[in-house]
């Protein structure tokens, strides 16, 4: 089969699993919101784990599609972890697609077609070296130290954690790339120090992520979905001798794809007009997935259940 379609339905897949754990850490934040919240705190509650489940199912479909395709084609279709959230979030909350969301859905689809006709190729073959490896966890780092200063949660630590996913995606392909190379030793001491940066960005980047989420999932997903595939671009393209396909049309055919896929992340995160407020004392922690797109700061809207709910369990 095709690399490029194969490395494409796996990105499917992964994105479908990443937006229902960013639901997941999004209601999680909104429950437990508060001064006495820390991190021993999130590991003692099964909704913590029940994201981190779909993260790391996300996280194996996502080096699976590594494997099959390049970082320039497979980063960006993270931006279907929006498109995936739009049905997702209008079934649970029992509405229709507004014509926003529709309009976010085409523009986002769009622009990442236009992509993938520039940066569709081979099946990758090129890895870091131990010193280049080294230096991109260096750099990123300490941009991340700089974004992740201070505990309130913004968009800082949601750019902080599209880098440290974009540049862990890019070193879990050196991974792959290197165990798989039948010319040298799978457990290489590339591949094992490699190994341990992925294993300390990823967790580093969920754990950015969940402090941004505090403020609302709008426009820190947002923020995430687009610093992400701008990392692992940066270094495909600078270090990993990735290029895009026709030159100097296909480059500008590149920006305005990104451009017309970021319009549609965009319009995708800002709020669904119309929300309801929830009645006193009411709220949808029982919902197994929110409304993705209604996204106000602080807890999500209230949408009734179809089913009867009974008394909150202890998390």
């Amino acid at each position: 089969m095709n690399p490029t379609l194969v490395a494409v339905a796996l990105s499917l897949f992964s994105s479908v699993a990443y937006a229902s754990a960013a639901v997941a850490q999004e209601r999680l934040a909104a429950r437990s919101a508060g001064p006495d919240t820390g991190t021993l705190r999130l590991l003692a509650q099964g909704a913590w784990w029940w994201s981190v489940t779909l993260n790391a199912s996300a996280a194996l479909l996502h080096v699976a599609a590594l494997k099959y395709g390049t970082l320039t084609l497979v980063q960006p279709l993270g931006a279907l972890t929006l498109v995936a959230a739009v049905p997702l979030g209008a079934r649970v909350a029992g509405r229709r697609v507004g014509a926003a969301e529709w309009r976010g859905t085409a523009l986002t689809l769009t622009g990442l077609a236009a992509l993938l006709v520039t940066a569709s190729g081979t099946a990758p073959d090129e890895a870091l070296s131990l010193p280049q490896a080294l230096a991109v966890a260096g750099t990123t780092a300490a941009v991340i130290g700089g974004l992740a200063r201070g505990a309130r949660p913004g968009l800082r630590h949601a750019t902080a954690s599209g880098f440290a996913s974009g540049v862990a995606s890019a070193l879990t392909q050196t991974v792959t790339v290197a165990a798989t190379d039948r010319s040298g030793s799978p457990l290489s001491a590339r591949v094992v120090v490699v190994a341990l940066l992925v294993a300390a960005f990823s967790a580093g980047g969920l754990l950015l992520s969940q402090t941004a989420y505090q403020g609302g999932l709008g426009a820190p997903l947002a923020v995430v979905t687009l610093a992400n595939p701008l990392a692992a671009a940066v270094i495909g393209l600078s270090l990993l001798d990735e290029h895009l396909r026709g030159g100097v049309a296909g480059l500008l055919l590149a920006l305005a794809g990104a451009s017309t896929a970021a319009w549609g992340v965009m319009t995708l995160s800002r709020p669904a007009p119309g929300r309801a407020a929830p009645p006193d004392g009411l709220a949808d922690d029982d919902h197994p997935v929110a409304a993705v797109l209604a996204l106000e700061t602080g807890p999500a809207a209230y949408e009734p259940s179809p089913v009867p709910v009974g008394p909150a369990r202890a998390g």
